[in-house]
């Protein structure tokens, strides 16, 4: 993944001299926002629990000339999470900007479910959350500022494609709790001048949906996104970054507890 030309190299940009914190971001969706943040000007510290692949995203950055900062670990844990927010001040001195984009899903019709499954998906995709914001917070109350966006996922009502053939139920059910949780932590900031927001993707192509995109395409897939998406295909990593940052952005000044669909009609 490359940095974007408009923007390449340029010491300007829609969030120039904010830092942001992106969980998630050793590939997919939160690889894609952390490249375009830095591109922005933004100061990217991208967190992973994989060490290559976050190690290859920070150096996509850094060697487009922009700062970025790579943080291993499970943020599902309290002293984790604490660590990353800390390691954001002690690099760049504070954070402006939280994506919780970290996430997980696994198959399982719900007959068939073990519980250990329901507890993993929704401690990673849930916790994570919680867990990032809270330790976060703080700096952006004392400075009366900060953009926190949270992924959620057309998933919270439904998905078709995945609930027809393999269940995926943890998985919607987290991302119905990303849209109270995002509601109601919006309200709580409120009168700290920071805004949560949460952005809520189709059917999205990414490194590990590609063996997906083969059956979306079989004719005989009856609940393929392809044919109940109004656009008519999937969506791209960059197309959901895009939304991330106007979020982060001062574009959005005047939005907080929204949910912004970025689905292709569906």
């Amino acid at each position: 993944m490359t940095v974007p030309k408009e923007v390449a190299g340029g010491s300007g940009g829609r969030i120039a001299g904010k830092v942001a914190i992106v969980t998630g971001a050793g590939n997919g969706i939160g690889q894609a926002t952390a490249i375009r943040f830095a591109a922005e000007g933004a100061m990217v510290v991208g967190a992973d629990i994989d060490r290559d692949r976050i190690d290859k995203t920070v150096a996509t950055i850094t060697g487009a000339g922009h700062k970025g900062l790579a943080f291993v670990g499970d943020i599902t844990e309290e002293d984790v999470a604490e660590r990353l927010v800390a390691a954001a001040n002690e690099a760049f001195g504070k954070v402006d900007i939280l994506v919780n984009n970290v996430g997980v899903t696994l198959p399982g019709r719900i007959w068939e479910l073990k519980a250990e499954t329901w507890d993993f998906v929704l401690r990673t995709n849930l916790r994570s959350m919680f867990l990032c914001t809270r330790a976060v917070v703080p700096q952006m109350m004392e400075r009366r500022s900060g953009r926190i966006i949270n992924l959620s996922s057309g998933a919270r009502r439904g998905t078709p494609w995945q609930a027809f053939y393999s269940g995926h139920t943890p998985y919607a059910t987290t991302k119905a709790g990303v849209e109270g949780f995002t509601r109601n932590v919006s309200m709580e900031l409120a009168e700290f001048n920071i805004t949560v927001n949460a952005v809520a993707p189709g059917p999205i192509k990414t490194e590990s949906s590609a063996h997906a995109h083969v059956r979306w395409a079989d004719p005989n897939f009856r609940h393929s996104p392809l044919n109940l998406v109004p656009l008519g295909r999937a969506g791209t990593v960059e197309e959901i970054a895009n939304a991330i940052l106007f979020l982060a952005s001062d574009e959005s000044s005047y939005m907080t507890g929204a949910m912004l669909d970025v689905s292709g009609g569906r």
